[in-house]
This record gives structure tokens, C-alpha cells and sequence, in this order.
């Protein structure tokens, strides 16, 4: 029968005088609130960064992906024309989608300016 599952303990170490230095939480934050503001603050910096076209083309990998295996899977069609019909959703999203975000990008950007002039 195997043992009780115990917890690794650290070793505190000394230094010449005698006193022990021990490393604080710096993995997460100390307090709920403390929490929600690095929360708050890292999703603000996430919406200030202005839109790429790599991002735009990830996603539309995505999509164009998701409606491939659609078509095949679900609706049983041929793989040539699906997978045709999924390199021009490919060709249609990634403008678009970069036109989205670029558009949302504006919106926030002015509501931010209307906020901190106020």
C-alpha cells in the first residue's frame, strides 16, 4: 500500500548572520481586489493594441477551417469544392475581419479620449 501523499517542503536558507530570507507570494496576487485590478489592467492594455493583419488571418483560419469540416462532415459534401469554397472564405474574411477590429479599435480609442477628457 503506497504512502500518504505528503507536501514538498522548502528549505529556508540562511544567510551568514543567521537570517532567514523567504521568497513572498509573487505568483499571484495578494488580495481579491489586488486580482481584479491586474484583471482590469492587462484586458485594458489587450484592447489598446492596435489591430493586426496576423491576428485577422488567424481568425479567418479558424472560421475558414470550422466551415470546411462543415461542409465535408455535416452537409457530406466532395472535399475539392469544399475545400475551394473555404479558401474564398478565407479570401473574404481576412479583410473583412481586419476592417472589423480596425473599426472597433476607432470606437474604443474614442471612447477612452471622451473619458479621460471629461
Amino acid at each position: 500500500m503506497a504512502g500518504a501523499k505528503q507536501r514538498r517542503r522548502k528549505k529556508h536558507r540562511g544567510t551568514q548572520a543567521g537570517t532567514v530570507r523567504r521568497r513572498g507570494r509573487t505568483s499571484r496576487p495578494a488580495s481579491r481586489v489586488e486580482a481584479r485590478d491586474v484583471a482590469r489592467q492587462r484586458r485594458q492594455n489587450r484592447f489598446d493594441r492596435p489591430p493586426s493583419w496576423r491576428s485577422a488571418f488567424n481568425r479567418a483560419i479558424l472560421a475558414a477551417g470550422v466551415f470546411f469540416a462543415l461542409l465535408v462532415i455535416v452537409l457530406k459534401q466532395k472535399l475539392a469544392p469544399s475545400l475551394s469554397l473555404a479558401l474564398v472564405m478565407l479570401a473574404i474574411y481576412v479583410p473583412l475581419g481586419y476592417a472589423m477590429d480596425k473599426s472597433l479599435h476607432r470606437i474604443r480609442q474614442r471612447r477612452k479620449e471622451r473619458q479621460t477628457g471629461e
